[in-house]
């Protein structure tokens, strides 16, 4: 017969690795969709994760680990903050694309701003010698 206070404490155990595991998941799918670009999707998805990071760091604080367990711990985090720094850098390239799209977008805003009220002007100027053109012919 077992020890009941060593069920509880596996079971407890098992929790805590069941809740990595969950983590883990959820690193990978956001992982996918930011490789798919689904950006509305992943800040969905963190709101998910921050709160299993939550629940983590409480049953970190009470569960003791066995050496068994503290293995499975180890290469579960290993997996978790591999997809992390996977999501990290397309973030990253997110980031570095959009401030590109907004320093194109600057420039032709302070082109338009110097260059577009003389664009009117322009026109008649080419109106004018295109006429000017079409008498002396």
């Amino acid at each position: 017969m077992s020890d009941p206070t060593q069920t509880q404490e596996a079971a407890t155990q098992q929790t805590l690795l069941d809740a990595y595991a969950a983590l883990l998941d959820s690193a990978s799918h956001m992982h996918e969709l930011a490789v798919a670009g689904q950006w509305a999707e992943l800040i969905e998805q963190r709101t998910g994760y921050i709160m299993l990071v939550d629940k983590l760091r409480r049953l970190d604080a009470i569960v003791t680990l066995d050496a068994e367990a503290r293995e499975s711990k180890a290469e579960l985090l290993e997996r978790i903050l591999d997809y992390d720094a996977r999501t990290r850098r397309q973030l990253i390239d997110r980031r570095d694309e959009l401030g590109k799209l907004i320093d194109v977008s600057e420039q032709e805003q302070r082109l338009y701003r110097t260059y577009g009220p003389q664009q009117g002007h322009g026109d008649a100027f080419y109106t004018h010698h295109q006429g000017d053109a079409k008498r002396s012919t």
